[in-house]
């Protein structure tokens, strides 16, 4: 597909294999980022799961966490799942020592909120914007979202905590829809990303 949008995966740490093939069956040009000028090739970027504190250490050892604040303040589409979920966020209610985040998303979110690693499970989710049954949600040490601000939509909840949230071209998800073969919220980035690049050709 010619008009295929450049989407990179942060690939510092965490499931990056997995949304580069959700990506690419989203009709996505999908590619590992790790430096700032690979960074500086794609329409998009998506935050993958792992362990938030480790990514962030990562994110500016290899120089990008700036360049990334930047990108994202001049409007770079970005979908974080579960830890891209917590480094989007723009404050951590229990941080961990010299943890920081990307920003983006006016969110206050809980790391760990789900439980710990055998607490992992998997559920239907709801999810605003995506047509058909629901999306199955596979939370392992998942964060929720505690709160949001005016700016923010919600787009899922479950068992009364807020797991799925967009704000403008930023996109968040508590749960892993990369481990599923369900490429339907990669799909629904891609396009968020195809209408962004239309936007700034104008």
């Amino acid at each position: 597909m010619t008009d295929a949008p450049v989407i990179g995966v942060l690939a510092l740490q965490g499931d990056v294999r997995e949304h580069l093939i959700a990506l690419a069956a989203a009709d996505a040009v999908a590619r590992p980022v790790r430096r700032p000028e690979e960074l500086a090739e794609v329409d998009g970027l998506v935050l993958p799961g792992g362990e938030s504190t480790t990514i962030s250490k990562l994110a500016i050892l290899f120089g990008v966490m700036e360049p990334l604040r930047a990108r994202v303040r001049d409007g770079m589409p970005v979908y974080g799942t579960c830890a891209g979920m917590i480094m989007l966020a723009d404050k951590i209610l229990d941080p961990r020592s010299g943890q920081e985040t990307i920003g983006g998303i006016d969110m206050i979110v809980r790391r760990n909120a789900f439980g710990r690693q055998n607490e992992s499970f998997e559920a239907a989710v709801d999810v605003r914007g995506v047509e058909g049954d629901p999306v199955e949600g596979v939370f392992i040490r998942a964060p929720w979202v505690e709160s949001v601000g005016a700016g923010t939509e919600v787009l899922a909840e479950h068992d009364g905590h807020i797991v799925a949230v967009r704000q403008g071209n930023v996109l968040a998800t508590s749960f892993h829809p990369e481990l599923t073969g369900d490429h339907r919220l990669h799909a629904l980035f891609v396009e968020m990303v195809r209408a962004n690049r239309t936007a700034d050709a104008l």
